[in-house]
């Protein structure tokens, strides 16, 4: 349930996004009562899905801060890159804002991962995952680099999918693109810890 919750904002994206295109002269009129302006058929989907994705992330931190009184600090980040570019392409009807807004969420992960090592010395992932399992300390390092390498690598992906292949196309890699392949880094990572994963017994034995 949690990461369902954690990519509301990306489901109704594309789920507006579809809705919206299978019934473009209804989501044409409702684009334009919503923005003020008048907005092109094409020009529909994207806007609405665009103006969903910023509604439901509010809704997001909302439902987190009700529940825990504490919102992590990457989630209210996610919220500015989300507002901030989600509010041009509403205002300028120019969907290039939001293509960006994935590859800014990225690379603001992967800068917030290396930065907090390197500057704080604290491993964010090892934050994360170290009450779930005990490792080394170099491949918690080793960890934290590849995530971090993984978002740059996501990010530019994005752009590439992006600018390069049809709005559409762009909306489907968004939400299965992104999905499958952070599923298939999940899995090769699992494979690649379990190599490395200590026993309590041992590391109670290594303390005494």
């Amino acid at each position: 349930m949690k990461v369902l919750f954690d990519l509301l904002p990306v489901l109704l994206f594309f789920a507006a996004y579809k809705i919206a295109g299978m019934n473009e002269e209804q989501a044409a009129g409702f684009a334009s009562a919503l923005l003020g302006s008048h907005i092109d058929a094409k020009q529909a989907p994207i806007l609405i899905a665009t103006a969903v994705t910023i509604v439901a992330t509010f809704f997001q931190i909302g439902w987190v801060w009700l529940r825990q009184r504490k919102v992590d600090t990457m989630l209210w980040v996610t919220l500015c890159i989300v507002t901030l570019l989600g509010g041009a392409t509403l205002v300028f009807h120019d969907p290039m804002f939001i293509k960006w807004k994935p590859t800014v969420v990225y690379w603001a992960f992967s800068i917030a991962l290396l930065a907090s090592a390197m500057i704080f010395g604290r491993n964010l992932i090892r934050a994360v995952l170290e009450a779930q399992m005990r490792l080394p300390e170099p491949i918690w390092r080793h960890l934290n680099t590849a995530w971090a390498a993984f978002f740059v690598l996501m990010g530019v992906l994005n752009l590439y999918v992006a600018f390069s292949f049809s709005e559409e196309a762009w909306v489907n890699f968004k939400l299965f693109g992104g999905m499958g392949l952070m599923l298939l880094f999940v899995l090769a990572q699992g494979f690649y810890l379990s190599r490395h994963m200590e026993d309590e017994p041992q590391l109670e034995e290594e303390t005494k």
